[in-house]
């Protein structure tokens, strides 16, 4: 089964709380933790991979905290995906088709190959910026 792992999903709920907010807002790990329900044993690995990666920055002190390192709409899924999890390869087949018994005319690397781009550009299309957006206007309909 293709899934997206848990911390995964965590570091996307870091990275949309941020990006939420105004540009260069910081917030604290705790209001992140709360809001977005991230556990604070995720959360602290979650912050050390995204700082890594520069997706965020990291401000220590009273006044310190978490905020974006690029423009949301710099950042994609798939952006995300690979800082943590590492290349969006669905099968090795993909990856590699000269490793591949059947590489000769096979139909199944054929839509495997399409199905794989089709799943890149979704990723590399859903940027930050959009799913704030997007959280932005299902908060309102709630608050109506």
């Amino acid at each position: 089964m293709m899934r997206i792992n848990r911390r995964t999903d965590y570091a996307i709920r870091v990275l949309l709380a941020l990006a939420k907010q105004p540009r260069g807002t910081r917030l604290s790990t705790q209001f992140i933790q709360k809001t977005m329900l991230v556990p604070r044993a995720f959360l602290l690995r979650i912050i050390a991979d995204l700082s890594k990666a520069k997706l965020i920055e990291t401000y220590p002190g009273p006044r310190g905290g978490l905020q974006l390192a690029r423009n949301p709409s710099e950042i994609s899924l798939r952006t995300i995906w690979e800082a943590l999890e590492g290349p969006l390869i669905i099968s090795e087949c993909v990856a590699s088709p000269q490793e591949c018994p059947l590489s000769e005319g096979c139909p199944v690397n054929l839509h495997w190959a399409h199905i794989q781009r089709m799943l890149i550009e979704e990723f590399e299309n859903t940027t930050l910026d959009k799913l704030a957006a997007e959280a932005h206007h299902l908060d309102s309909l709630v608050l109506t």
